[in-house]
């Protein structure tokens, strides 16, 4: 786990509004379970030296379309010394999905990333002026790109099938909850 990337503080954001027990309890409605962890840690190993692979697909992707790479852009130009830091940060977030504990500082770090695609702070961390938020759309829709491109990762380490559909399994609940958590700025006070 690397505390070396600009505007990565993981272990230093503000306390999350959403407690450890709502965490469980989305966890459970997820079936998010023990094996879950103990693929997520596999899961981990296995990308771990694929992790540019990765982000370069997932860039790709966003730079194919416009109307996600406006978010990442300055008066219709691509801001790539924003791409690059963000892309940093994303890295270090396959880890930290796959590898940290999923407690209070993980919970307080989810909510920090939240409020990065909020107006509440976006563009604050790298001082850039781009679309001042993330629309709560793309937050949702992401998840499918995101999860269904992991798998030939996963694939490529020799596991079987069901190693690797265990993996892919757990990295789709744990996306989902991150998603979930990253929608609280988006809900209005009391409805989450």
């Amino acid at each position: 786990m690397s505390n070396n990337i600009p505007g990565y503080s993981y272990g230093q954001a503000a306390t999350a509004p959403v407690s450890l027990a709502d965490l469980e309890l989305l966890k459970k409605t997820l079936l998010f379970t023990d094996d879950d962890v103990r693929n997520l840690r596999l899961a981990g190993d296995v990308l771990a030296d694929q992790t540019d692979a990765i982000l370069d697909l997932w860039y790709g992707y966003v730079g194919s379309h416009p109307h996600l790479l406006q978010y990442f852009s300055h008066q219709g130009e691509p801001d790539m010394d924003y791409l690059g830091a963000v892309r940093k940060r994303f890295g270090q977030w396959i880890a930290d999905l796959c590898k940290r504990d999923y407690d209070q500082t993980w919970l307080n770090y989810q909510h920090e990333i939240a409020l990065r695609h909020h107006s509440a702070k976006k563009n604050r961390t790298d001082g850039v002026t781009a679309a001042p938020i993330i629309h709560f759309r793309y937050l949702v829709a992401f998840i499918f790109p995101i999860t269904f491109t992991i798998k030939g990762f996963l694939a490529k380490k020799g596991h079987s099938a069901e190693q690797v559909e265990a993996m892919y399994a757990a990295w789709f609940k744990a996306v989902t909850l991150t998603v979930v958590l990253w929608c609280y700025p988006y809900v209005r006070e009391g409805e989450f």
